[in-house]
């Protein structure tokens, strides 16, 4: 089970420092957001990945995905009633599996909760029904790029739409494409689910529907800045065997967002030789 650091945790510091930095803390990748390499994943070109997987393979990381995928450029939405916004959306979602595949990656997550809001004047099962039609072009490119594509469910204070694990596995039951998937973000899960996060990995993981796991307290801090446990977190996947990696993801970064990874890459180095 690899540790990876999402990105932006250290967005202050130059891609080549980030690296350094996570590496010397004992991740064992990065998971990264597309913003923090530039205004629009469509203008980088697959020499410049080339160039950003060098410099994190070069410190001893690898790349194992992206995350927060739509923040950049402004204006994406797959639940738009404008054709044209789902569009454009889309194809930065079919260059977002490519350019993952070229850094090396394997898992897109999609949370990205503004792009897939109920809009003034639109029905649930409308939005529901553009993202479905979103989501299975966007597995058919993961499919071409050889990496998988997550519909993350995010709690009820971020989108009204896929909270729970049962409606995200709902929705890629009904594409049945074997490059859609879902995942578990504890945060999330904390805070929308009614079961235990060890609980749902022991439910959910064997249905072959989950590829990915993002570690987070529910208070939006890093894993072990509150009252979630990991312990049994991990302890389950390890039960079920599972394969992926997990990605520290803070929002909250306290005291500052070196320290909270700093923090969570030792307490859960910590988790992991202890299932050893």
């Amino acid at each position: 089970m690899r540790i990876a650091l999402c990105n932006e945790v250290l967005a202050g510091m130059a891609l080549q420092r980030q690296c350094e930095v996570a590496a010397a803390l004992g991740y064992d990748g990065l998971e990264i957001a597309p913003f923090t390499l530039g205004d629009s994943p469509m203008a980088i070109t697959s020499a410049e990945a080339a160039k950003i997987r060098a410099i994190v393979e070069a410190s001893g990381l690898a790349v194992t995905g992206l995350h927060w995928l739509l923040v950049k450029p402004e204006g994406l939405s797959l639940t738009d009633p404008d054709a044209a916004v789902r569009g454009r959306t889309v194809e930065v979602m079919t260059r977002l599996t490519a350019l993952c595949a070229e850094l090396g990656g394997a898992v897109l997550v999609h949370g990205s909760p503004k792009q897939r809001q109920i809009g003034a004047g639109q029905t649930r099962g409308d939005a529901l029904a553009r993202l479905q039609d979103g989501l299975a072009q966007a597995a058919l490119a993961a499919a071409k790029a050889g990496v998988t594509y997550c519909i993350e469910p995010l709690s009820r204070r971020e989108t009204e739409l896929v909270n729970t694990i049962a409606e995200a596995a709902e929705l890629v039951r009904a594409i049945d494409h074997q490059s859609l998937r879902t995942m578990i973000d504890c945060s999330a899960a904390g805070l929308t689910e009614t079961d235990p996060v060890a609980s749902l990995i022991e439910r959910w993981l064997p249905t072959g529907l989950i590829a990915h796991v993002q570690v987070n307290d529910p208070n939006r801090r890093g894993p072990g800045q509150g009252e979630m446990k990991f312990a049994p977190i991990l302890a389950a996947l390890t039960r079920c065997h599972y394969a992926g990696d997990i990605a520290v993801e803070p929002f909250d970064y306290v005291p500052d967002g070196p320290s909270v990874a700093a923090f969570s890459a030792g307490y859960l180095r910590g988790l992991r030789e202890a299932l050893a």
